[in-house]
């Protein structure tokens, strides 16, 4: 399974809070709920010199990678990388993506975190909804 993701900046701060963390559970059970996909958020420093074959091996032990959506933000490095797995791409665009990798790195550069997380997965759960259709 071949994905795809963005890196973009991210201010170095404190981590989530227990509130934060379950604002941020909320957020994501919405996205699954309106897109039928499932998101995971890793937040921490990635492992070795490439982040994005990192957040990649995170995605890929999901229990639905091909239905599944990783943003992992290492705040350390500053940066941000979104996989998704193959049916999601199927309903997600590269600029949609990257659109909301720009969202979440807009609100991490004015000092918020879960504001970033929230927006971005957001964004990424409202653009990858498949679209429903009448059948006659």
């Amino acid at each position: 399974m071949r994905t795809r993701g963005q890196a973009a900046q991210v201010a170095a701060g404190e981590p989530l809070t227990e509130a934060d963390r379950l604002a941020l559970d909320r957020t994501i059970r919405i996205a699954e709920q309106s897109s039928r996909f499932e998101f995971s958020v890793y937040v921490g420093p990635a492992q070795g010199d490439d982040t994005r074959a990192w957040a990649t091996r995170l995605h890929n032990r999901l229990v639905a990678p091909s239905r599944s959506v990783m943003v992992l933000v290492d705040p350390r490095r500053r940066v941000i990388e979104v996989v998704t797995g193959g049916d999601v791409r199927r309903h997600l665009s590269d600029g949609e993506v990257e659109l909301a990798v720009l969202a979440m790195s807009s609100e991490f550069a004015s000092g918020s975190l879960l504001a970033g997380l929230q927006r971005g997965i957001t964004m990424l759960a409202e653009h990858a909804r498949p679209q429903n259709t009448l059948h006659a």
